[in-house]
């Protein structure tokens, strides 16, 4: 497929997904060809900027991710939607980079006691910061972020030493962590980007929409915008 083809089939997803967005353009009646081209083009342009402004940006997330995989995982290609235990117990130790070690270390201090389906939302809540521009760009970067009120994740800055004491229940969540950098589909939480725990209420969940509630956790999204709020 030429660049041309794959930019404009991006461009017209993107309007559909709009709700039919248009633009009101002028072009100009000049013989000069290169300047009715040039307007032409930029008219596309200002269509497009508008379409994408009108889209939550969940929903551009979901159409332009394009996992990547890796052969650290068995059966790769077949990735389930819905990790198991079963599944997991079928997979090779998992091993990986920085990367992999803090997506790891997370999924093991904030949720080794849920169960899989648990961790995997969890993971999907990292990943997501990740993708969000809002967030740090890596898993290490949104898994350190802190600020003066204190750290994303309370475990990272607590004054306790993180230190992994089961063995077993950090070789299950590593998997997990491998399974989801490798591109198993993020089904779970509709995109959020936090979580706390039900022994909680924070201030803060008030401004986000609640998106599910899984095991000891409830998760959020940022509000779904549009053009016309």
């Amino acid at each position: 497929m030429s660049v041309l083809k794959s930019w404009t089939g991006g461009a017209l997803i993107l309007l559909a997904c709009a709700g039919g967005l248009r633009a009101e353009v002028t072009v100009s009646q000049s013989n000069n060809q290169g300047e009715v081209a040039e307007q032409g083009l930029m008219s596309v342009l200002w269509q497009e900027r508008t379409a994408m402004s009108a889209i939550d940006k969940r929903r551009v997330t979901a159409l332009t991710m394009a996992p990547a995989h890796s052969k650290k995982v068995a059966n790769h290609g077949a990735l389930p939607g819905l990790l198991s235990a079963a599944w997991l117990s079928q997979q090779p130790k998992a091993t990986g980079g920085a990367q992999f070690e803090c997506l790891s270390r997370a999924l093991y201090f904030e949720a080794r006691g849920e169960t899989v389906k648990g961790q995997q939302a969890v993971a999907e809540v990292i990943l997501n910061r990740v993708d969000d521009p809002r967030f740090p760009g890596s898993i290490c970067g949104v898994v350190h972020q802190s600020n003066a009120r204190g750290c994303q994740f309370s475990w990272y800055c607590d004054g306790r030493k993180d230190t992994v004491r089961n063995a077993s229940a950090f070789a299950r969540v590593a998997k997990v962590a491998r399974a989801m950098m490798d591109g198993a589909p993020r089904s779970l939480t509709d995109g959020a980007t936090y979580f706390h725990t039900l022994r909680v209420r924070p201030r803060w969940s008030h401004r986000f929409d609640r998106t599910a509630s899984i095991g000891h956790h409830v998760f959020y999204a940022n509000p779904i915008r549009t053009a016309s709020n």
